[in-house]
């Protein structure tokens, strides 16, 4: 099923970066013999982690004084990791590797070439790889201290007053229908499986016959999606269902399963209080992107702050 809102943020957190990050071959930096600039927690934080991270910064094309963002923003990730180990709610070494994968593939490179950039960069794959597992791992520590972004019932009951009517969104019943493709047979076949999957959209029978059409064709599987509103559409999937007609299909799309698309088993306006905390919810996450900010997320760092003891020698 498609993820919820919060933890679709939680998923892409640590991809985020890539329509901003420019990967460009650099001259290897040469590091200077190991300081310590910062203790946390009695966790050192030395100019050579600075240096990685200031070259990191350089690489998205930030300004300012980078070696000073640098180290504020290591101090914070010592933090953050020191409490995800704390309550164990660390990603598994084999969703970093995936994401790593996932980033290099974006930026139209294989893994081992990733790695060979970032260490000609300074950067190296290791800090990169540190750096996403506090991304992925840290959003699921402050949804489960403060929730997934549920309102209350109370909260809802004010915002709809304050609003004077319930909002009102498209809600969607949909089915994933997936065109396998092994890793292993991927290069030698994705082409051709996209043609079958753009073919077969055309004599889509519907949703209550989709799985009887599926056993007619090769790895062919059907996921129900359930009632999606439009607010928790994926980015990715979202211009393609809104484009596609009531009881239709979308285009095709190629993802790390195969080749998919999406099948409008029925669609309505609707303006329930399910709804409504859609509605309102969403709201909250665009003004965080905007603000570039989730208030818990802050309110969360700033009460480990508090309580660490970090030293700058």
């Amino acid at each position: 099923m498609f993820a919820s809102v919060a933890l679709r943020r939680a998923a892409l957190a640590a991809t985020v970066l890539a329509a901003s990050f420019v990967v460009e071959p650099a001259a290897h930096v040469a590091m200077a013999a190991s300081e310590v600039v910062a203790v946390v927690n009695k966790t050192p934080i030395t100019n050579t982690d600075v240096a990685k991270r200031a070259a990191f910064l350089r690489l998205q094309r930030k300004g300012g004084n980078l070696p000073k963002i640098a180290r504020d923003e290591l101090v914070d990730e010592a933090l953050k990791r020191e409490e995800i180990a704390r309550v164990r709610m660390s990603v598994s070494t084999e969703d970093v590797d995936r994401s790593f994968a996932r980033f290099a593939a974006s930026n139209k490179m294989t893994a081992e070439q990733m790695t060979k950039v970032l260490d000609q960069a300074g950067v190296t794959a290791e800090h990169f790889k540190a750096f996403i597992a506090v991304q992925m791992s840290w959003p699921r520590l402050v949804n489960a201290r403060y929730g997934s972004g549920k309102i209350s019932s109370e909260e809802l009951v004010k915002r709809m007053m304050e609003n004077k009517e319930k909002p009102v969104t498209t809600e969607y019943f949909l089915q994933q229908i997936i065109f396998v493709v092994p890793d292993s047979k991927r290069a030698a076949i994705l082409n051709k499986r996209k043609a079958e999957a753009e073919k077969s959209r055309s004599s889509f029978p519907g949703c209550d016959q989709s799985k009887e059409f599926a056993k007619t064709m090769l790895d062919v599987s059907v996921r129900s999606l359930g009632r999606v509103m439009k607010q928790e559409l994926p980015e990715e999937w979202k211009p393609l269902v809104e484009k596609a007609s009531p009881n239709g299909t979308t285009g095709t799309r190629v993802t790390e399963r195969g080749v998919e698309f999406i099948a409008i088993c029925k669609q309505r306006q609707v303006s329930d209080d399910t709804a409504a905390e859609v509605v309102f919810r969403a709201e909250d996450i665009g003004k965080e992107k905007q603000s570039g900010e989730n208030p818990n997320e802050v309110k969360y760092l700033e009460e480990l702050r508090k309580k660490a003891q970090i030293v700058f020698p």
